[in-house]
């Protein structure tokens, strides 16, 4: 929410984050910020230049701001932990609701990045998976 943002800013100012800092916009959950485009739109506008950030929303506004994150310039989620709905009563899957987020990105004129470039972007590199 608003005052989440505000805080990151401030662990920036003070040396406890790295600068460029990345946040994701939480929007739709209880007692945070609210699933409107007026409050996102303001948290869009407070983050500092520079910085990597993505948002979503839970349920089915998820893939509408698929849509206004692409729109806003930045990046997006999706997957179960947000939504587990297809579509009214069709459960989904994490690779149907990354499908379906791929397809409105590429229908905006938008580019889907892949994981290499993501971990260019933030900065992190590929770790082997742990045996088992």
């Amino acid at each position: 929410d608003t005052g989440h943002l505000w805080f990151a800013k401030e662990l920036v100012k003070e040396g406890v984050l790295n600068s460029p800092a990345m946040v994701q916009l939480c929007m739709g959950v209880p007692w945070g910020a609210p699933n409107d485009l007026n409050t996102f739109m303001a948290m869009v506008n407070n983050i500092p230049e520079g910085w990597n950030w993505s948002a979503f929303s839970l349920g089915r506004d998820q893939m509408a701001y698929v849509a206004a994150a692409v729109l806003a310039g930045g990046n997006v989620r999706v997957g179960l932990e947000d939504n587990l709905w297809l579509g009214k009563g069709q459960l989904a899957t994490n690779a149907q609701l990354v499908e379906r987020a791929v397809t409105i990105i590429e229908n905006m004129g938008a580019r889907v990045v892949g994981p290499d470039e993501v971990r260019a972007r933030l900065g992190l590199t590929k770790r082997a998976p742990k045996a088992r």
